[in-house]
């Protein structure tokens, strides 16, 4: 039975967690308030980490430039504290990343948003457009709209078939039938 979660992924978890406490009480630079750490990548060899992080009403990484400096910066604080608390033989080297999958996530859903609304306009504009009457099929939209009805077409096609069965194609030798 295989394990649940790898070595790095728990690290990765036990380092999110220790680090958005450490910089929410440890760190006083105005420039890291409203930080949250999204995830943190650990290499395999547990040397390095990529932390991610996020901050309140910053949706690019050119915006979290000056915080992402000041995290990369106060690194080796926060690896020596991790390394106080921890009971890990060494603590990664710390990567500060601006996420900016929250901020493609919050325009995707703008555009999602956008599609619903101009869809029930659509569907509202066809349902305004229709002769005041709810029980009115596609069918009988189009025979409304001048379209032949079907069955008339299913009559012309079956007179076609019944056309004389006992003409026979051509198969003298000589004569081609391709």
């Amino acid at each position: 039975m295989g394990k649940e979660y790898s070595r790095t992924q728990r690290v990765g978890d036990f380092l999110q967690q220790e680090l958005a406490q450490l910089i929410q009480r440890e760190l006083r630079d105005p420039r890291v308030q409203m930080v949250s750490i999204t995830g943190v990548d650990v290499s395999r060899d547990l040397t390095h980490a990529k932390v991610f992080f996020t901050q309140l009403g910053v949706d690019d990484s050119a915006g979290a430039k000056a915080t992402t400096d000041v995290l990369n910066k106060a690194a080796g604080f926060m690896r020596s504290q991790l390394a106080h608390g921890a009971t890990m033989r060494t603590v990664p080297r710390l990567h500060f990343r601006f996420d900016e999958s929250v901020g493609r996530g919050r325009d995707m859903e703008s555009l999602l948003r956008e599609v619903r609304e101009i869809d029930a306009q659509r569907v509202a504009d066809e349902a305004a457009g229709s002769d005041d009457d709810p029980d009115v099929t596609t069918a009988q939209q189009g025979e409304q709209l001048g379209a032949e009805p079907r069955s008339s077409l299913d009559g012309q096609s079956e007179a076609q078939s019944n056309a004389p069965s006992d003409v026979q194609p051509n198969t003298e030798p000589g004569s081609s039938a391709n």
